[in-house]
């Protein structure tokens, strides 16, 4: 048997222990948002974790993710909400899977099923990104009765600035519409709006559940508004990991990667890093790396394909086949998620996702 060349380690006590925080913060139902592969965790598994750590919904991006979910088994209530008009609805129907409906034709071709399908209204609170707006007049004329309307939700744009007035002119808009709908004689069930920001600082927003996503994983929804995972008192669940396929001394003078973009000031030790941008490595990381030996390794040249470089430095006792941590929680004094989306321009909800499936997830509790 052989071992992986990288992978990605999930602490699902952790994710748990997550799911427990936000569900006392925000004293209300939550939804676990496992969209993009539960951002790169796994979506089944994670699915299925966050349900027995006490979600009482799940949410998807796409229609096909829901089905996943209910062809490995996964009974609670689902909500998909980027179900474009055209997607089998027909099966959304039949696998008991909520839906999103954000415009008119949408709606008019969910209208026309068999049997009522069970929507939530998506609508436009200043995102200007999904949701009804100009089609609202339209929509509140129509025939509401070939639907089951469960829900009405709206996103915010700016939830991890808290102190911006966007957000309460958001929800300001948010209640004007549920009164219209309501005026109408709909309803919804549940009135949904918080995201991980404003689950973990505005308590007006709660409504009947909040959805979570990227605080679920443990990690900030913004590093410079909010602070980090440590200060919002969350666990970081993923740590990725790579083997060192090579380590060879080279003198100074040595260039390294394509371009040569770096080259050695004095002699030094050179891990190459068993992993890549094929796996989800971004190209373009600067100032990041690995962490060996109780000690940092920065990036050094460009990261390649399947593999990148690291400086280990002259004294390092590290060899081929040697573990080194991409990134972690920080705890031991590894890169983190939020190290790695700054040094590529980029958040940390990126890093995450990118994982690729070259990198098999494992599930370990204790990771860290």
């Amino acid at each position: 048997m052989f071992e992986n060349r990288a992978e990605a380690r999930i602490d699902l006590s952790r994710l748990s222990e997550n799911i427990e925080l936000l569900k006392n913060k925000s004293n209300t139902k939550l939804l676990a948002v496992v969209k993009a592969d539960a951002y790169g965790h796994g979506l089944v598994e994670v699915a299925k974790a966050a349900v027995t750590a006490g979600a009482d919904w799940l949410g998807v991006a796409l229609l096909e993710e829901a089905i996943t979910l209910r062809k490995n088994g996964v009974i609670t209530p689902v909500l998909a909400w980027l179900v474009p008009p055209g997607s089998d609805f027909q099966s959304a129907v039949d696998l008991d899977i909520d839906i999103a409906i954000a415009d008119m034709n949408a709606f008019n071709q969910v209208s026309q099923l068999a049997n009522k399908p069970r929507i939530h209204i998506e609508v436009d609170t200043g995102m200007s990104r999904g949701g009804f707006l100009d089609e609202w007049e339209d929509f509140l004329k129509s025939d509401l009765s070939q639907v089951e309307i469960v829900g009405i939700f709206s996103h915010f744009a700016r939830a991890d600035e808290p102190l911006e007035k966007q957000n309460i002119q958001q929800l300001n808009q948010f209640n004007k519409m549920v009164s219209q709908l309501e005026a109408v004689g709909v309803k919804p069930k549940f009135k949904h709006f918080s995201n991980s920001a404003a689950t973990l600082v505005n308590p007006a927003a709660t409504f009947d559940f909040v959805r979570t996503g990227i605080a679920i994983y443990g990690l900030s929804p913004d590093v410079q508004s909010l602070g980090d995972s440590n200060k919002l008192s969350l666990k970081a669940v993923m740590q990725v990991r790579a083997k060192l396929h090579l380590v060879k001394s080279v003198p100074a003078g040595s260039a390294v990667g394509y371009g040569a973009l770096h080259v050695t000031k004095v002699p030094t030790k050179l891990g190459v890093v068993a992993i890549g941008y094929a796996d989800g490595i971004p190209r373009i990381a600067l100032n990041a790396g690995v962490f060996v030996n109780g000690q940092k390794a920065p990036i050094i040249g460009r990261v390649s394909m399947d593999q990148f470089v690291v400086d280990l430095g002259p004294d390092s006792s590290a060899k081929s086949g040697d573990w080194v941590i991409i990134f972690g929680d920080g705890s031991r004094g590894e890169y983190t998620a939020d190290d790695w989306g700054a040094a590529s321009s980029s958040i940390n909800y990126e890093i995450v996702t990118r994982i690729g499936p070259r990198v098999p997830r494992i599930y370990a509790p204790h990771v860290y």
